[in-house]
């Protein structure tokens, strides 16, 4: 039985560029996608999870922190697993975007 190749994105986070880390994606047989130094658009909570969340939360005004948190917990419960699916793989297309503009903001 064949597997798929399994590849994983880091940033360039110390704990992500530790021996004990490498060595277990290596144990693991998994492909490391590299990342550019600083790559802000490559973070998909930066350009898929928070960008609607602020808008979901635009003009809303809570009377407590736990309202606020429901709220966003609320929106969290709504999403569908192709919210996530779609934002990962949108990353492959931005990734490659930004090798192409040499580290330049993909969106401008």
């Amino acid at each position: 039985m064949q597997k798929e190749k399994i590849i994983s994105h880091q940033d360039i986070a110390p704990a992500h560029k530790s021996v004990l880390a490498i060595g277990k994606l290596r144990d693991l047989h998994y492909e490391l996608l590299e990342h550019p130094p600083y790559s802000p658009d490559l973070v998909p909570s930066d350009f898929c999870l928070f960008p609607k969340l602020k808008l979901f939360l635009a003009d809303q005004r809570f009377s407590s922190n736990q309202d606020a948190i429901a709220a966003v917990e609320g929106y969290f419960a709504d999403l569908t697993k192709n919210h996530y699916r779609d934002g990962i793989m949108a990353l492959e297309h931005r990734w490659n975007k930004c090798i192409s503009l040499k580290g330049d903001y993909v969106e401008k």
